[in-house]
């Protein structure tokens, strides 16, 4: 009966519905997951009854003389087809907006629009809003006590308006959490696996890497089967010793780079400048450790894709890798000039972790300070679509270099150059290589808009799982659902994290052979 009751307190007041259900699960009597899905259930009845209501009112008033001559059926088509364009984003627009979801679900049903396609709109607003909004309410529940807990309520409501209000100033699509952004690929990705007949049909997009790239696979192997004219100098190593003798007797000098075998977004990756520095990452690594030659210049991605049996390959996004800075101006710390950044400041406990100079110091005017030395979107990278630096000699460069690795037919390339001219020349060096796993990373330029961004990662998936069928039919059989299961358990355990195998010279002919 509770479980009813904010169900239907949301058609009242959705916030403060979804607000006190939070309060309930801070004091004990209700579970989290139950209090989300009533709140989610009642706004999503709610917001339909909005949608419904434009179409079973607004549409017959519509159609009513008066309103027909002042809003004539060329605007309403006009309005339908930009609604129909822009649909996912209105929505999530107007449910992170105060005030903007009435007329909007309303004006949703009253034009041309589907029913089905905006339900599935209102039912991600819906997904994405209401758990935070519960999960907040209960954490301010559990922190107020004695005198204070009677105006947790209003405490709560204040708070989240004006978080809203200062939050959607900087809303943007590349600061969701993966979760929420990827809860429509996640959707696609079962449509295609049932197109398909396979859930985890996509491991077999790129035969010659261990579970085609998915999770658990070994930098240092990748990079071992590519052209070694084209790749960074690297090796693996485990101790101080072993690395301070590869760079001695390839002529490297500070800094270099050093990276886990096994990882994953960039995690554990670091630009060493000492010999003090080297010791102490070493120290402390869980596992065998890559280092590579730091590459200085200009950094891209570059995700590559070419059908088993097809001649020549493509490349199907290119992103512009660039390192933020902030300039001093004699007064500020450098705390003080990140938060106040409009992007900066959306990733101010990034950037202050991993900035080598002090937080407490003041940049004198005009001094320009990097915040970032890797071009890794979670370390806080600034990806831009680079499409505008495609030329032939790349593409040939690309293709090259991605034929020269049995068995890889699916990924994206992190690249460095001297130059943006010796990139398009197709003059780079390899720092690394992922696989199906991998993302089209332009997607994250703040001029990509949503939609966009949804469309080339269903495309992406819908190319890798054709590509893993194309590989099943030549023999290559995809990872069972229980073998993905158990190496993404054993990949996320930082107990026992280990290299995959090298492969067998046989495999290895066999995959050069089917390339």
């Amino acid at each position: 009966m509770l479980l009813l009751w904010i169900a239907l307190s949301t058609l009242v007041s959705e916030d403060l519905a979804t607000v006190g259900a939070g309060l309930l699960v801070s004091r004990g009597e209700l579970g989290y997951p139950l209090a989300a899905l009533a709140a989610m259930l009642g706004i999503f009845g709610g917001d339909l009854l909005l949608f419904l209501a434009g179409r079973t009112i607004g549409r017959p008033a519509l159609a009513w003389g008066a309103l027909r001559r002042w809003l004539p059926e060329q605007r309403v088509e006009q309005a339908s087809a930009w609604l129909r364009r822009r649909g996912l984003s209105v929505i999530l627009l107007s449910r992170f907006t105060p005030g903007l979801r009435l007329p909007t679900y309303f004006a949703a049903g009253l034009l041309k629009t589907s029913f089905w396609v905006f339900a599935g709109y209102l039912l991600l607003a819906a997904l994405l809003w209401t758990p935070l909004l519960v999960g907040a309410a209960a954490l301010a529940g559990e922190k107020a006590t004695g005198t204070l807990r009677p105006l947790v309520p209003a405490l709560a409501l204040i708070v989240l308006l004006l978080a809203r209000r200062v939050r959607w100033r900087r809303f943007r699509w590349e600061f969701w959490p993966p979760w929420a952004a990827y809860l429509p690929v996640a959707l696609y990705i079962l449509y295609l696996a049932w197109k398909h007949r396979s859930l985890t049909l996509f491991t077999a997009a790129n035969p010659g890497i261990s579970s085609g790239g998915l999770i658990g696979e070994s930098k240092s192997l990748i990079l071992t089967q590519m052209d070694s004219t084209s790749v960074a100098r690297f090796a693996r190593v485990r101790t101080a010793t072993e690395a301070r003798e590869f760079m001695q007797q390839n002529r490297l000098e500070f800094p270099v780079v050093l990276k886990p075998d096994v990882g994953q977004r960039g995690s554990g990756v670091a630009v060493v400048r000492s010999s003090e520095e080297l010791e102490r990452y070493l120290s402390k690594a869980v596992q065998p450790t890559i280092l590579q030659e730091y590459v200085p210049g200009v950094e891209f991605g570059v995700f590559y894709y070419r059908y088993p049996g097809q001649d020549r390959g493509r490349i199907f996004s290119i992103t512009e890798k660039r390192f933020p800075e902030v300039t001093g101006d004699g007064a500020s710390t450098l705390e003080q000039l990140i938060r106040r950044d409009e992007r900066a400041g959306c990733l101010a406990g990034v950037y202050l972790r991993s900035c080598r100079r002090p937080a407490c110091d003041v940049v004198p005017p005009g001094e320009r300070v990097r915040l970032v030395e890797l071009g890794s979107h979670c370390r806080g990278a600034i990806f831009l679509d680079g499409v505008r630096f495609r030329t032939a000699a790349l593409e040939e460069a690309v293709d090259r270099i991605s034929r020269s690795h049995p068995g890889f037919f699916f990924g994206r390339f992190d690249l460095r150059a001297a130059s943006v001219e010796a990139f398009k020349s197709g003059e780079f060096r390899v720092i690394e290589l992922n696989g199906v796993s991998a993302e089209a990373t332009h997607i994250y330029d703040p001029a990509v808009s949503l939609l966009d961004a949804y469309r080339t990662l269903f495309a992406q998936w819908r190319i890798a799982f054709e590509i893993g069928a194309a590989n099943r039919a030549r023999g290559f059989a995809p990872l069972s659902l229980g073998d993905v299961t158990a190496l993404v358990l054993k990949c996320t355990s930082w107990t026992n994290r280990r290299t995959q195998p090298y492969l067998t010279s046989a495999k290895a002919t066999r995959l050069q052979d089917a390339t």
